[in-house]
């Protein structure tokens, strides 16, 4: 499951009893060699679908991480990308990341339900965050993206269709998430991350809410399930208004 490079599981253990912030921080070094990474395929057609929807002036990579997100921007933003997250283990590795040439780029620490910005962005990204917000959390966190857009900006993040109950990617997961609750029902500080907490359903309806023009883009490189739907959709959410122009 994870690379030679990765951590090993006594790490993978403090980490779990860690707080999401200290977890991070401890994992942050070894961090792209874990499977929690966003895998460059998708990295790279949300990059695509993103360029034909373009081009932005400014982005921000919303919980970067270690900045795979901020990749993304570069090839779609032409003037400046922020990246912000509430690791700083986590962004002392993503200021490391050689980019050379690209737009100018920036990092922040930050809450991702307490931005530090106004209405700055043409777009916000997010790759794989959402398991660290409970479903009470999505109004206020989509608030706060939809106050740092820019009237006709967007908000974009890639969205795996669920697997199907009763095969063993489900099992895993589910698995995965009793684990996590019982932890967090006996330890303190909670460790948030809840793969199956956050269904596409309440996504949508929660952007619906915050006031978000959604529309779904099939990312076809991945095909479809047996019943014709996508496999991967790129969300785009757009802030109601009319874009400036050269944006």
């Amino acid at each position: 499951m994870f690379s030679p490079e990765g951590p090993r599981l006594r790490e993978l253990a403090v980490q779990a009893l860690s707080s999401v912030e200290r977890g991070y921080d401890l994992l942050a070094p070894k961090f792209d060699h874990t499977p929690f990474r966003t895998p460059a395929p998708v990295l790279d057609a949300t990059a695509e679908a993103l360029r034909r929807l373009g081009p932005f002036d400014s982005g921000l990579d919303l919980c970067c991480g270690t900045g795979a997100g901020m990749d993304v921007l570069a090839r779609v933003c032409r003037r400046r990308v922020t990246g912000v997250d509430f690791s700083a283990g986590m962004l002392g590795v993503a200021r490391g990341r050689s980019r050379p040439g690209g737009p100018t780029a920036g990092w922040v620490r930050a809450d991702a339900r307490a931005l530090p910005f106004g209405s700055a962005f043409d777009l916000v990204v997010s790759f794989g965050a959402f398991g660290h917000f409970l479903p009470v959390e999505l109004p206020g966190l989509f608030a706060q993206v939809r106050r740092v857009l820019r009237p006709g900006g967007r908000f974009a993040f890639p969205v795996v269709a669920p697997p199907r109950p009763g095969s063993l990617a489900y099992g895993v997961l589910l698995g995965f998430d009793v684990a996590m609750r019982v932890r967090n029902a006996v330890w303190r500080p909670p460790f948030v991350m809840y793969y199956r907490a956050l269904r596409f359903g309440d996504l949508r309806r929660e952007l619906d809410r915050a006031g978000f023009r959604v529309e779904l883009h099939p990312l076809s490189e991945f095909g479809q399930r047996p019943d014709g739907s996508p496999r991967v959709r790129l969300v785009v959410a757009e802030r109601p208004g009319e874009r400036r122009a050269g944006r």
